[in-house]
């Protein structure tokens, strides 16, 4: 069985300007999980971002939030995997992503970073793509019929008939992310890909 998730990254543009635009998704799930594990950021300097510790079961899970930018993560990440020793294949990377629609949610290990800034640093700091990500979909200006550009899309606001479904998104990445801590994967997996 895969070693279980011990941290769990949020990307997301430090600043109140950036907190509702749909490039903030993985701010927002790890904002819910601190909530669920009970847990409290504090701004850390030596990890460049926010930082919380929870328990879940008996074990240390670490939640952290990059204050660097989005094209900077990696610097934080890298910051805390090497000094908790956390191996890449235990860190989650929850993100928003523009190939899957607004309500949709995925996990997957490893792969192409498919040109999201954050992922590109975080797998250049870390020297390896085999974190696993949660997807968060937040459609892609095209798909929805916009002829936003794509950087002007992600710095925005999800448009009002697309929130309840990236919430809905949310909660549902919630509830699986117990599944996650016990290196459930495949459950998890199942189950958030099998709902609609």
């Amino acid at each position: 069985m895969p070693d279980p998730i011990r941290l769990i990254v949020g990307l997301g543009n430090p600043g109140p300007e950036y907190e509702t635009t749909r490039h903030n998704a993985g701010f927002w799930l790890v904002d819910h999980v601190a909530d669920d594990l009970h847990a409290s950021f504090a701004t850390e300097k030596a990890f460049f971002g926010l930082a919380a510790k929870a328990r879940f079961k008996g074990e240390t899970v670490h939640l952290l939030k990059p204050a660097t930018f989005m094209n900077r993560s990696g610097m934080s990440v890298a910051a805390v995997a090497r000094f908790y020793k956390i191996p890449v294949e235990q860190i989650l990377v929850a993100h928003d992503e523009l190939d899957l629609l607004p309500g949709q949610a995925k996990i997957k290990q490893g792969g192409s970073h498919a040109g999201h800034n954050g992922l590109k640093d975080i797998q250049s700091a870390l020297g390896s793509p085999m974190f696993w990500r949660l997807r968060l979909g937040i459609g892609h200006p095209r798909s929805l019929g916009l002829a936003q550009p794509v950087i002007d899309f992600v710095l925005h606001p999800p448009r009002r008939e697309d929130q309840p479904r990236i919430d809905d998104a949310l909660n549902r990445s919630r509830a699986v992310l117990p599944l996650l801590l016990e290196g459930e994967f495949d459950d998890a997996m199942q189950r958030l890909h099998s709902e609609k």
